[in-house]
């Protein structure tokens, strides 16, 4: 009984390491290839457990998502003989198992190296045939959408995987060639700063020349309308006061005596010196009064 319990154990766990050999797992985001000593005998595993013979089948997994790709910036010419940093991207997934295995050995940085070189093929053909402008701004949502469909071609053909999407990220002027650009934006730019300026400073000039002018054209009328205005109204308090006169000269001149005193002794502290008989005191004595 003994020795039949030392024979079992072993054979028990033999069995247990042979079924977990024989037993894999593909998963919904995975893609599988079942080879046999080396030869593909199920090009695309479907996901679920599956079984295969230990030593004899190797199952291969790849990622079946969409994968990004992200390519180091490189320098194009254009048609223009510009030079252009380009910094893009490409989405990418799995789409034929086997042609992706036999190609890239399931390596996928070879996929990634075999894939750029496509890439910055495809964009300095592109770009040389291209303006700046056109590559910039003009025609870059069409450019992009040709490469993405010329590159998934290529892709799907060579390496068995499909190209969702090629974007560009950036595209920059080389670096000794940005500093130049932006001095000569910027010299730019200050001398339509100054020209805007002299412009604007010209019509200040202008508009404060036609205010001055108006300005005293204003007060030439204004000074001349209060002349005449007053001359008017001293022609006017001259004729009151003749016709005034002539009605009763002798009240006026009462009246306006009355005023000179009223002016002449406002102030207590004023001294005048005068001859008591002038005609200055005319009203103030009694007897010429009644004269």
């Amino acid at each position: 009984m003994k020795a039949l319990r030392v024979l079992l154990i072993p054979f028990l766990v033999v069995a247990v390491i042979a079924i977990s050999q024989s037993i894999y797992v593909v998963l919904e985001t995975q893609r599988a290839v079942k080879l046999e000593f080396g030869a593909v005998v199920d090009a695309d595993v479907e996901p679920g457990l599956h079984f295969k013979i230990p030593v004899v089948n190797t199952v291969i997994k790849f990622d079946a998502r969409i994968l990004t790709l992200d390519a180091a910036p490189q320098s194009y010419l254009t048609s223009e003989k510009k030079a252009l940093t380009v910094d893009s991207f490409v989405k990418w997934r799995v789409s034929d198992v086997e042609k992706y295995y036999t190609t890239t050995g399931g390596d996928e940085e070879r996929l990634r190296r075999l894939l750029i070189q496509r890439v910055d093929a495809g964009l300095r053909n592109e770009f040389g045939s291209r303006t700046v402008n056109e590559v910039v701004s003009g025609e870059r949502d069409e450019l992009m959408d040709k490469l993405t469909l010329q590159l998934n071609s290529i892709a799907s053909e060579e390496l068995g995987v499909e190209v969702i999407d090629l974007r560009v990220k950036k595209i920059d002027l080389p670096p000794e060639v940005s500093d130049s650009v932006y001095n000569r934006m910027r010299t730019e730019r200050e001398r339509l700063a100054k020209e805007l300026r002299a412009q604007g400073n010209e019509v200040a000039e202008k508009i404060r020349a036609t205010a001055d002018k108006e300005k005293t054209i204003i007060l030439a009328d204004a000074y001349r309308q209060a002349e005449e205005t007053k001359g008017n109204g001293d022609a006017i308090a001259t004729s009151t006061y003749a016709n005034a006169y002539s009605k009763d000269p002798e009240f006026y001149d009462f009246t306006r005596s009355l005023k000179a005193y009223q002016s002449t002794f406002r102030s207590k502290s004023d001294i005048l010196l005068i001859n008591p008989d002038s005609d200055f005191f005319k009203y103030l004595d009694d007897s010429k009064a009644k004269d």
